[in-house]
């Protein structure tokens, strides 16, 4: 009764534009065709290993009501609106503040609301191997590790020990920022590197002393309203002191800095789909290649993805390797390898 589970649901997932906007962003989306929303997904994994009433979910505030809507097992004051983004140490710091004045010996995991896990048992049996660990080291700041199936760019690597066994909880000796190809592929080939997942563990008072050690700034805007949290009045004292935090990632803020990280390398089907591209790898395909959602017809085209809106019809000829996408009134046309330019073009938009 003591685990709780943070999802951090508050992005509006640009990359994925135009079918994630800020109206409805990609995490209240069944972006993979499952019948179920990446937040839905994200509660039902977790939901073997905690209870209903320990969740919490923190987004902007406009989203509130689409989190009852997806989570309707939640009680409205299970969702933390945050006034403006402030990146992810604020947001778990407003988690962490709001469990303590619930729970004083809490185990806390923290993830993202839109990452695709494939195999649910091995992950859930993980997520408890880490709380096992906390049981024992009520200091130590985890994370997931990945054993990774490609040398990709787009994530950061966590560096351990040479001799080391997935599922197995191991020192953290380096986090690694994003890497160019070839130092992906050297990382690769080592065999102690493994993707940095983004799902963390730690109890409540680790984490709370990392704070106070590593972010005093932040801490200080939070311990203003220390008698808030838990209380009718914890929303407006967020409204007016949140955006005084500083705007920092926990990755940089807290866990690049402390030499109490530990990770349990693992393999059980993950991805962020944090892309186009990341989507295509795990999207179903016909025989050539393409990766089809809505009334389309396909004719001639290899290796692209097509993806049209219910109530909605398109005729696509003779393209390879490129993006067609309609949501909303909204048309994307674009070369898969040109995805990462999705976010400019939409500034010459606005």
């Amino acid at each position: 009764m003591n685990n709780y589970c943070i999802i951090m649901a508050g992005g509006i997932g640009s990359r994925f534009w135009p079918l994630s906007k800020d109206n409805y962003p990609k995490q209240f989306l069944d972006i993979l065709g499952t019948g179920k929303s990446f937040i839905r997904s994200t509660y039902e994994r977790f939901s073997p290993v905690i209870p209903d009433e320990n969740f919490l979910v923190v987004t902007n505030k406009a989203y509130k009501q689409l989190v009852l809507e997806h989570l309707p097992m939640l009680r409205p004051d299970q969702v933390l609106c945050e006034p403006a983004r402030r990146n992810t140490a604020p947001c778990i710091a407003y988690a962490a503040y709001h469990i303590q004045s619930r729970c004083q010996d809490a185990n806390i995991v923290v993830t993202p609301a839109d990452h695709l896990v494939t195999n649910e048992m091995e992950f859930q049996r993980i997520i408890r191997l880490g709380f096992d660990f906390l049981a024992k080291n009520k200091n130590a700041l985890m994370t997931i590790g990945i054993k990774p199936s490609r040398p990709e760019t787009g994530y950061g690597y966590i560096q351990v020990p040479k001799q080391n066994t997935l599922s197995e909880v191991v020192k953290v000796e380096m986090f690694k920022e994003k890497p160019d190809y070839d130092t992906a592929v050297k990382f690769v080939a080592e065999g102690n590197f493994f993707w940095n997942s983004g799902i963390f563990l730690w109890t409540l008072d680790g984490i709370m002393q990392a704070f106070k050690q590593y972010l005093p700034e932040m801490v200080e805007v939070f311990e203003k309203g220390i008698y808030n949290f838990g209380t009718p009045e914890e929303q407006d004292f967020i409204n007016d002191h949140f955006v005084d935090c500083p705007n920092i990632s926990i990755d940089y803020g807290v866990m690049e800095k402390s030499p109490n990280t530990f990770t349990i390398p693992a393999d059980f089907g993950w991805s962020d789909i944090g892309t186009w591209g990341s989507l295509f790898t795990h999207a179903k395909k016909d025989d050539n290649g393409n990766a089809k959602r809505g009334k389309v017809v396909s004719v001639d085209n290899r290796n692209t993805i097509i993806n049209i809106e219910e109530g909605t019809e398109a005729i696509v000829e003779g393209l390879e390797d490129y993006l067609v996408t309609y949501r909303d009134h909204s048309l994307l046309v674009c070369k898969l390898k040109d995805e990462q330019q999705i976010k400019v073009w939409i500034e010459g938009l606005k």
